[in-house]
């Protein structure tokens, strides 16, 4: 149910800024990214550089730039690598590759120095390749689970898909270019465990492509909104099922078979001013194919068939920009242009929960609620981008905490605690 003015000042007191990471160019930034296995986040902006910040002391470690021409839009690690790798969407519509010599090991990302970062960080940062083929401003970038690929999408209404030969010579092979789209293509989030891309589009829909047969193609086709897809991501299932809060009833007794059977759900916000959840129906609930409906319609042993699950209560009152699924909570963060952060929770309703129905996708019988809520958590300035991340407490003990980072106009990257 949304929020009303009582609870909405009530709720705000709740979760406060620990820190900010500050740009020394003043000027807006787009979007923040935490590298998957290490506490650190790459910060892009206007300026054409990235800001490589710590997650430990929150101290800049160093600044790479001279790559791109124009302003970085998005910037992606690549996951389960042995070196740092990180890949920038660029408004001049190119996508860069970079890498450092400091590996995935290195104790000095965990220092908690309060050096300003210099030259010689800096200088562990080398431009490796640059990927061109988009006709315009790439949007967003993302690299697979297993980090094999690497998803660019742009203005231009197309999505890219590059492998990572990870020959020694930085070579990447395009394996697919797709143009289903009809408008500009917004954002890109890959599936968690599976080589499956999710896209959202300025012609308000989200898409689903997978590899069938050494070919990409559309899977399915989501069409709810009724505005700009500016943002999706995915459900971490093994996670967030099981921290699930409860009205009533016990999912505690959730085995790991089961969950690893269910599909994750997809979140979504868009210019329309909603945050709605979408879920894969399974093959045994799939509507079946008859006589009446012609061939050339019916679905395609490839096709899925995705449904709305739920619209999350109202809160914001302009276009949304940014959403983001915890991957140790279940919480939902959403922000946009009215300035206001809102955190979502799903509570289990009264009753037994039916194990039968959950593997075959059937209602998880939930509701969603606002438990928190930051009016202009940037001032007067736009938000746009939130994502979860891990902080270490201290170098030496390894404790994490997870915190959420607010990215605004205000050229500022806020991280919140709750």
């Amino acid at each position: 149910m949304p929020a009303t003015a009582q609870t909405t000042s009530a709720l705000s007191l709740a979760f406060q800024p620990i820190a900010s990471l500050s740009s020394p160019t003043p000027g807006r930034q787009w979007s923040s990214f935490p590298h998957p296995s290490l506490p650190i986040v790459a910060v892009c902006g206007i300026d054409k550089a990235v800001r490589i910040y710590s997650l430990v002391n929150f101290q800049l470690l160093a600044v790479i730039g001279g790559g791109h021409e124009r302003s970085i839009r998005s910037c992606a690690w690549k996951p389960k690598s042995k070196e740092l790798i990180l890949a920038t969407g660029s408004f001049d519509a190119t996508v860069g590759i970079w890498k450092s010599d400091i590996n995935d090991g290195d104790e000095k990302l965990l220092q908690s120095s309060t050096e300003v970062a210099g030259d010689d960080e800096d200088d562990r940062w080398r431009f490796a390749v640059l990927l061109d083929g988009h006709e315009s401003e790439v949007k967003s970038v993302a690299w697979s689970s297993n980090g094999s690929m690497l998803a660019t999408c742009s203005r231009d209404k197309s999505i890219w898909i590059w492998e990572d030969l990870e020959d020694g010579d930085d070579n990447f092979e395009t394996v697919a270019v797709l143009q289903e789209h009809a408008a500009d293509v917004k954002c890109l989030a890959w599936h968690p465990n599976e080589d499956c891309l999710a896209s959202g589009s300025y012609d308000d829909t989200i898409r689903l492509w997978r590899e069938d047969a050494d070919d990409w193609g559309q899977v399915a086709c989501l069409k709810g909104h009724e505005g700009t897809v500016w943002s999706i991501d995915w459900e971490n299932l093994d996670k967030t099922r099981g921290n699930q809060s409860l009205i009533g009833g016990d999912v505690s007794e959730i085995a790991n078979d089961q969950i690893s059977s269910m599909h994750p759900r997809l979140v979504s916000a868009s210019d329309d001013k909603t945050v709605r959840i979408w879920k894969r129906i399974s093959d045994k609930q799939s509507p079946q194919n008859t006589s009446s409906i012609p061939s050339i319609i019916r679905p395609t042993e490839a096709d899925e068939v995705w449904i709305e699950e739920t619209t999350l209560p109202p809160v914001h009152d302009l276009s949304i920009y940014s959403v983001s699924w915890s991957k140790h909570t279940g919480h939902i963060a959403t922000t946009g242009a009215d300035g206001r952060i809102a955190i979502y929770e799903e509570k289990q309703m009264s009753g037994d929960v039916d194990m039968h129905n959950l593997k075959e996708g059937t209602s998880w019988n939930s509701q969603w609620e606002v438990i928190r809520i930051i009016e202009a958590a940037h001032g007067e300035y736009e938000i746009n981008h939130v994502v979860w991340a891990d902080i270490c407490e201290a170098a030496t003990s390894g404790a994490t905490q997870e915190v959420l980072l607010s990215t605004g106009d205000d050229g500022l990257v806020k991280v919140w605690r709750m």
